[in-house]
């Protein structure tokens, strides 16, 4: 399975819902508390004039009423994670996060 089917079953098992979009269109209706995700860069690791490892940044974003979700703490923990920032936007809680994965 491609890395970022595993990310997202991995996100869906977490939030407990199928609420999780990756790169969803403007005019998706979305249901909270969610998690939207993106691809944001490739980190390679290159050895002997090649690429010996390929690593997406993806970055995620939980989206909640709950401004203390259990989401949060949640993705929080995940390996290779780093919290970016907390905004808050009619009246839904963004925390975004950037992820190798």
């Amino acid at each position: 399975m491609h890395n970022r089917l595993k990310l997202h079953e991995k996100l869906v098992r977490i939030l407990g819902s199928r609420n999780v979009y990756f790169q969803p269109p403007e005019t998706i209706k979305m249901n909270y508390p969610c998690i939207v995700y993106e691809r944001y860069d490739i980190n390679n690791t290159h050895a002997d004039d090649d690429v010996y490892l390929s690593e997406c940044q993806y970055r995620v974003t939980v989206i909640d009423a709950d401004p203390d979700s259990e989401v949060v703490e949640k993705i929080a923990k995940l390996r290779k994670c780093r919290f970016i920032r907390h905004i808050v936007v009619d009246n839904l809680n963004h925390d975004t996060f950037s992820i190798y994965y």
